[in-house]
């Protein structure tokens, strides 16, 4: 197998190029989240309501994956991902033009399934492309991406609302998105290993069914469910107690909190590291721990506390989110890679949308602490899948011996 090697200029080029892509979708993707609160004050809607902005991506991500993952075996993966970015950054600006609430609803469910031919196929193309040993690393890298851009988002938009207006905003973002996409488009080297083929409607649901019905699989995927709701659902709505008394924090100052996205830029790598030569079941139990951790700070009425729970909350879901993703594409059975990719990736936005738009309800009716229970109990709950999803594994290479 032709691999990309770590440290080779294809190797360069491969990194900038994943970093470029998952800027342009996770800041388009939660572009909005710091504006949440200012929707509801803005519009006079509800947290759940405001919080659709962030939601019918997701949703429209969820509908996008399943289609990607009909048409992902017959599609050359650098025109598919760089597709996807084009569009979703041409659909960034129109969301500018958007003075209805509803119209921009429907541009950021369109914005949703546009964004879907880039995660699926990104994850797919690390596992083909790079040797087996380095999909820690270089997924980790990918993973620190994300969490680049959807700090770059939340801030642009937070500070650019503040100097401007939200359509403002949202129309600079778009620009920078659609620059970067090119950039992408231009310099990710083409697939080595990927060997287009038609797959029948039938072989596509064998290879869909096969990875839900595989126990170790189908836990990793509840995993990642769990992880992202409970993400989403935290950064969706912190927004309600930190712009209101006693804090009154502006839009731009809210959107710096975001900064602390950015050690999920270090957790994202040091854990996919960790995962590569140490038990996968007890690393993920420490990111969990650690984000538990952070969720509880943000209760303790300090400001600086919060901020600091939020930091953890980042650093725990995306060291977990690395290992989870990564485990998924060493689980997976060859043939079936990239829809065990786009079903991981269904689920994990599936918990954006349903746990994060859940989180509204409890926010209203038994403010941030009871949001924070809610969210305790599902991360003890993704503790639980991720060792009974450890324990299948390790029972599975038994039989294999």
């Amino acid at each position: 197998m032709n691999v990309i090697e770590i440290g080779s200029s294809d190797h360069r080029r491969a990194s900038a190029s994943m970093l470029m892509g998952s800027i342009v979708v996770f800041a388009v993707l939660y572009s909005p989240q710091p504006l949440i609160s200012l929707f509801s004050r803005e519009y006079h809607i509800s947290p759940a309501m405001a919080g659709a902005s962030i939601s019918l991506a997701t949703i429209g991500l969820g509908i996008g994956l399943i289609l990607i993952s009909a048409l992902s075996s017959s599609l050359e993966r650098k025109k598919l991902m760089s597709l996807s970015l084009l569009l979703t950054s041409i659909l960034a600006v129109a969301s500018a033009f958007c003075h209805q609430f509803s119209l921009f609803l429907v541009i950021r469910f369109l914005e949703g399934i546009s964004i879907s031919g880039f995660p699926s196929i990104a994850m797919a193309y690390i596992n083909e492309e790079f040797h087996r040993k380095d999909i820690g690393r270089v997924m980790g890298s990918y993973i620190a991406g994300t969490a680049i851009g959807g700090f770059t988002g939340r801030i642009v938009i937070g500070a650019l609302t503040d100097l401007f207006d939200w359509q403002t905003a949202m129309m600079i973002l778009g620009m920078i998105n659609l620059l970067l996409s090119l950039y992408f488009w231009r310099y990710l080297p083409a697939s080595r290993n990927f060997h287009p083929h038609r797959r029948s409607f039938k072989q596509w649901q064998a290879g869909m069914i096969g990875n839900l019905l595989n126990k170790r699989l189908l836990l990793l995927f509840i995993t990642g469910f769990l992880l992202m709701g409970v993400y989403i659902m935290i950064l969706d709505y912190i927004g309600y107690p930190l712009t209101s008394k006693p804090y009154f924090l502006s839009q731009t100052v809210f959107g710096f909190l975001f900064v602390v996205n950015l050690v999920g830029t270090w957790s994202s790598i040091w854990f996919g590291k960790l995962a590569d030569h140490h038990p996968r079941p007890q690393v993920i139990a420490i990111a969990i721990a650690l984000f538990a951790a952070g969720a509880m700070l943000t209760l303790i009425p300090v400001l600086a506390i919060k901020i600091l729970g939020v930091a953890l909350v980042a650093f725990g879901f995306f060291a977990g989110h690395s290992i989870a993703s990564g485990w998924v594409g060493l689980v997976a059975d060859s043939r079936h890679k990239a829809q065990a990719a786009s079903l991981y990736l269904l689920f994990y936005y599936g918990g954006s949308s349903l746990v994060g738009w859940s989180g509204g309800l409890f926010l209203r009716h038994a403010g941030w602490s009871g949001l924070i229970y809610y969210a305790f109990v599902l991360l003890a709950a993704a503790a639980v899948v991720s060792s009974l999803a450890g324990e299948a594994i390790r029972l599975r290479r038994l039989q294999l011996k």
